[in-house]
């Protein structure tokens, strides 16, 4: 039987019915139905159970939802049921501020080391990881058997930057540099754009003005 393949939409979701779950299984909440689900993330709940459906059986006609075995069955789908360390690159603000989330993280995916190419930069600590040379990001992403990077430095240096990743045998980035990085086919790349992001809500802002203006 040939497999479906899973749209990138799809998983993309995951991870927010996850957080939800999480949230009811905190208020010791054990079941809930694709009804409860949709009103409370905004989706469809015929799109929550076709996303569900995808990867098995998980809910019972009638009844929803055991919460714990959803979570885990998310859980070990997007491969949060194991160790994945993580390394960034660029210590400036943004390099910084996600180092400290790292304390907050509860799953397994953990920001394990932190470089940067400044002399001024490197030695310092940001939340127990110490600020190391570029010279050591290979050895380092061997060492922790790493295969997620994240790149936080100036769009200048992003594609170098991209490029030693790979070197090292990063399988998948996160870019939040400002710039499009070329990349084998091989290599999953996610950019993380706030100007993109504030620029595309801008355009719904002018809509809705438009819009009452012409109601006016």
């Amino acid at each position: 039987m040939k497999t479906p393949k899973i749209s990138e939409a799809v998983v993309r979701r995951l991870p927010v019915y996850l957080r939800f779950l999480s949230e009811l299984s905190k208020r010791n909440i054990h079941m809930v139905s694709s009804q409860d689900l949709g009103q409370k993330l905004n989706v469809n709940p015929a799109q929550i159970r076709k996303d569900l459906a995808y990867f098995g059986e998980f809910g019972k006609k009638g009844i929803g939802y055991d919460v714990p075995y959803l979570i885990e069955k998310i859980r070990q789908i997007l491969k949060l049921d194991q160790v994945i360390p993580v390394v960034l690159v660029g210590a400036g603000n943004l390099g910084r501020a996600l180092c400290n989330y790292n304390a907050y993280l509860q799953d397994n995916m953990k920001i394990v080391a932190v470089f940067d190419s400044s002399p001024h930069r490197i030695g310092e600590s940001i939340n127990n990881l110490k600020i190391e040379p570029m010279q050591l990001l290979k050895d380092k992403i061997e060492h922790h058997r790493v295969r997620i990077g994240i790149i936080t430095v100036p769009a200048p240096e992003a594609q170098t930057v991209a490029q030693q990743m790979v070197d090292g045998g990063i399988e998948a980035i996160l870019n939040f540099a400002p710039v499009i990085i070329k990349v084998p086919d091989s290599i999953r790349v996610h950019h993380a754009d706030f100007t993109t992001e504030l620029q595309s809500l801008a355009y719904y802002l002018n809509s809705q003005a438009e819009s009452a203006g012409e109601a006016d």
